[in-house]
């Protein structure tokens, strides 16, 4: 998935388009490793050259404030969402609104962003 997200965000960084990558262990312990041991196996294993956050809980009691906004629509005014494992992908637009989620198991490239993406 890391590749797949490096493909888009260089296919499309001259539509200033960005993807900005928060690490998390709350999904069967997938992320175990230090905010530096995660930024350095994502840039030597897939080259990943989009900026990535340090790790943070997205789901439960201790669910970073970011987070919040992003899944709760009394927050972001526009959807209710449950991050339902790594991967889960939300459109923010270039004012900082939410434009939606797309489902972890949808590829990066999915008809969903890449339209998008496109629509500028």
């Amino acid at each position: 998935e890391s590749e797949d997200l490096e493909k888009l965000y260089r296919k499309y960084a001259d539509k200033d388009f960005v993807i900005i990558g928060f690490p998390s262990n709350d999904f069967a312990g997938q992320e175990p490793g230090t905010n530096e041991e995660i930024a350095t196996f994502c840039s030597t294993k897939f080259d990943v050259t989009f900026p990535m956050m340090a790790k943070i809980e997205v789901k439960g009691e201790n669910m970073h404030p970011l987070y919040q906004w992003l899944t709760q629509a009394s927050d972001n005014g526009v959807e209710d969402s449950n991050v339902a494992w790594n991967f889960q992908k939300c459109m923010i637009d270039e004012n900082g609104m939410l434009v939606g989620h797309v489902e972890p198991q949808k590829k990066p490239d999915s008809k969903k962003i890449v339209s998008w993406i496109k629509k500028g």
